[in-house]
């Protein structure tokens, strides 16, 4: 049979602990969070979980990614690539009080062998992609960006480019994001 006092100094020990005289610090509040509900990716979409990036006063996050496309579908007809067509899924959202512009023109594709790609023009047309975009204030995101690759490129990365921040010299070097 075991004894009370056992018990008793198994309830009172715990409760003794906590009396050192200092009161026990409040846990700092769970940061309040937007419920924004995962989506699908395409089928054929290899997902990006990569850290989001910043240049100037936008940040961007690759959202999905896929290449070796040899044509595309538009609204009124299929239309095939000089070389691959390359997709790049992203979000961007301003991070200022001011409006900024998104150019995809100055999106880069970046190559294993260093080579870079802009955008194409065709192909952000017939898939009705923006070009440029005014981007409000703390406004997000998310659409598609289109490059004709070589077939012999080995798309590795993309470099962002946001406008500048007011008193910038030079031009930015941009910010880029692994793919592979």
């Amino acid at each position: 049979m075991r004894s009370p006092w056992g018990l008793c100094a198994l309830l009172v020990l715990p409760l003794l602990g906590g009396c050192s005289g200092e009161p026990a610090a409040a846990p700092a509040p769970a940061p309040r969070t937007y419920l924004i509900p995962a989506e699908t990716a395409r089928p054929d979409e290899t997902v990006i979980k990569a850290a989001p990036v910043v240049d100037g006063q936008m940040r961007f996050r690759v959202l999905g990614y896929n290449d070796g496309m040899p044509s595309m579908f538009g609204s009124h007809a299929e239309w095939n690539a000089k070389g691959q067509y390359a997709r790049v899924r992203i979000m961007i959202e301003s991070t200022d009080r001011t409006n900024q512009k998104f150019d995809s023109k100055q999106q880069l594709l970046v190559a294993s062998d260093g080579r870079t790609f802009h955008t194409d023009i065709q192909g952000q047309a017939i898939k009705r992609q923006p070009d440029e975009i005014p981007v409000g204030s703390f406004v997000k995101m998310q659409f598609d960006l289109w490059y004709d690759v070589p077939k012999d490129a080995r798309i590795v990365a993309i470099r962002f480019f946001g406008d500048p921040p007011l008193g910038a010299i030079g031009p930015s070097k941009g910010a880029e994001v692994r793919l592979r």
